[in-house]
């Protein structure tokens, strides 16, 4: 992966939130409320929380 690629946000968007981005914002992917999309959220939350807990961590990623 070159470091044009690589990822650098995730969000979570509505199709009005996508409708305001425009034309430029090309590589969304829908994702269905499923068990593990839950899974997915909660180890989001888990990352930032040990992120705010020990913000030294952040700096070695």
């Amino acid at each position: 992966m070159t470091h044009r690629d690589r990822i650098v946000a995730i969000g979570l968007l509505t199709e009005r939130d996508l409708e305001l981005l425009g034309t430029g914002f090309d590589r969304a992917f829908p994702v269905d409320e499923t068990p593990c999309f839950g899974e997915l959220l909660r180890a989001i939350d888990e990352a930032d929380r040990s992120i705010r807990c020990d913000p030294a961590s952040a700096e070695h990623q």
